[in-house]
């Protein structure tokens, strides 16, 4: 692995504010689909350097930076060649430094994306264990197991991977790997010691360099204890994930974060981490504690349809479990793994499902059932206010500040994603979210990069893009850099304090008199008194419409 160390001196951001990310608002860059400096269809990373001055004037605290290392883009990046390096086709590690440098020389933190649970097949370990025989020491840090029959020519067992098609993969002398992912993907053994010290040199790489934080991928997948026996597909999914679980959520996996916490508090500030866990909501807290990594995602509002009741809950469940951690909650509506929410609130409600791509109305190109483009978008801005006033950090995902919807007629050629071509027909897959985001009202890639992106862009970009809504007062990029700057200076104790209101409305406030009313339903409704900071919508004859959020100043 590259250990090639140029660290320079980074400006200090203010190292007596450890807890900066408790209420942080974190903006993400998925770097290939951000800015391309060279022209060759692919963001980079010298392109994110570039539009640091728009960060800023977004307003954001924190950029979080999903993989940027080398790969073969199996799973966009997912599947990672080397740790501690920089893919040749998105810079170098000057490059990276120099991103680093540009950030923080704003006030700006980074926080990168680690993928701990699996390497790509082309890592060094892994093309080691396809030349070394059973039971060896290179096999050991992966996940071997021998065949069923004779000849070991049957997968041991019938498991399924997460992008379809078998979880096993066979390597020619009758053994198989395990890849819960891709098949590109093969699952570390976090038994083995040496898989768990190489990944402390890689916090310490990375913290070293100036990286204030980290987003570890897939947190809750890490300790696997497979039984001699491994169980059907079928007893697989019908264990409970209770902590005893083979694969998923089992206790041991806390012994690795409390090693990972070590490391984190022997920098000052500690360096901060977030954890991606889909676990059942009562075990997320240890995920968040101070003992290790320190803060979770909580992912309950990007699966709530947009409803009154089931906002309240959410939020109240979750001020109460991150009260119980010690940590702050999160909150999230979009990513580069779900439809944009602005798209999935101009669609019928889901009632609670978890279908994360959309549903089938993605494959018909957008007319199964029919999107409502301007409710959708509308609905985003309502509930991305409500989630600013929260307290907690909340997490932006690039381009939801335009106001952007799902990409959904992309040719079949033009797709990336591999859960869409192991399920073609089935599950559309996570390219609608990555087209590479609109600078320009016009050009070959609407001012993303000097010639054609890789993913083609719609032609309803350049209406959307930031040059169209730079300046443009009521635009969706204007309300976001207002919202962000009033937050920024409202932003107080982390409090919440529920206000009665009709079913359909909700209101709280907190501590220093910063009160937030969103109208869920479609008629409009009166607003308390106060001073009305900022709305998603103008008011109707000083009355809040439907679909809609207002910040107010009151008296505390």
């Amino acid at each position: 692995m590259t250990e090639v160390l140029d660290v320079r001196a980074m400006p200090d951001l203010g190292k007596d504010d450890a807890a900066w990310w408790r209420q942080a608002a974190v903006y993400q860059i998925y770097p290939r689909s951000f800015a391309d400096s060279d022209g060759d269809g692919i963001g980079d990373l010298p392109g994110i350097t570039s539009r640091v001055p728009y960060l800023r004037r977004l307003g954001v605290d924190a950029v979080w930076l999903s993989p940027f290392y080398p790969s073969a883009l199996a799973d966009g990046g997912y599947d990672v060649d080397d740790y501690r390096d920089v893919d040749p086709r998105l810079g170098t590690l000057a490059d990276f430094d120099a991103l680093v440098a540009a950030l923080h020389g704003e006030g700006i933190r980074l926080v990168v994306d680690l993928v701990p649970n699996h390497t790509s097949d082309r890592h060094e370990w892994f093309r080691e264990a396809l030349t070394s025989p059973k039971g060896s020491p290179a096999r050991d840090r992966y996940i071997f197991r021998d065949g069923k029959g004779p000849d070991g020519a049957e997968p041991p067992a019938d498991w399924t991977s997460a992008f379809g098609g078998p979880a096993w993969e066979p390597v020619g002398d009758g053994q198989w790997y395990l890849h819960y992912f891709a098949t590109e993907q093969p699952d570390l053994n976090w038994d083995n010691r040496e898989v768990r010290d190489d990944f402390l040199r890689t916090l310490r790489f990375w913290s070293d360099r100036g990286v204030d934080g980290f987003r570890v991928d897939v947190a809750h997948g890490l300790a696997k204890q497979l039984p001699d026996e491994l169980p059907t597909q079928a007893e697989l999914d019908a264990l409970p994930k209770d902590g005893t679980h083979p694969l998923w959520d089992r206790d041991e996996v806390h012994e690795i974060y409390a090693e990972w916490r070590a490391v984190f508090n022997a920098y000052d500030p500690p360096r901060t981490a977030v954890a991606e866990a889909w676990v059942q909501a009562s075990r997320r807290a240890r995920y968040a504690s101070a003992e290790g990594l320190g803060q979770a995602f909580n992912f309950d509002l990007l699966e709530a349809d947009f409803d009154a009741e089931q906002f309240r809950e959410v939020i109240t469940f979750n001020l109460e479990l991150a009260e119980t951690s010690g940590s702050s909650t999160t909150w999230v509506f979009s990513n580069h793994d779900v439809v944009r929410h602005a798209t999935r609130y101009g669609l019928p409600p889901r009632h609670g499902s978890t279908d994360k791509h959309g549903g089938s109305w993605l494959l018909s190109g957008g007319t199964e059932p029919e999107l409502d483009r301007e409710l959708g978008v509308r609905r985003a801005r309502a509930a991305t206010l409500l989630q600013l006033a929260l307290p907690g950090s909340s997490y932006l995902y690039q381009g939801e500040e335009l106001g952007l919807h799902e990409v959904a007629d992309i040719a079949p050629d033009a797709r990336q994603d591999p859960a869409y071509f192991r399920n073609a027909g089935v599950d559309v897959g996570r390219d609608g979210c990555r087209v590479p985001l609109p600078w320009a009202r016009e050009g070959e890639s609407f001012g993303f990069g000097p010639a054609a992106a890789v993913m083609p862009q719609p032609d309803w970009f350049g209406d959307l893009s930031v040059e169209a809504q730079d300046g443009v007062a009521g635009s969706t990029l204007e309300l976001y850099r207002d919202a962000l700057a009033l937050r920024r200076e409202l932003q107080s104790d982390e409090d919440l304090v529920w206000v009665s209101t009709d079913d359909d409305v909700l209101a709280f406030r907190r501590s220093n008199g910063w009160l937030n009313v969103t109208n869920f339903g479609a008629r409009t409704v009166a607003l308390p008194a106060g001073e009305v900071l900022l709305s998603s919508v103008p008011l109707t004859d000083g009355r809040l419409p439907g679909a809609a959020t207002a910040w107010l100043r009151t008296e505390v």
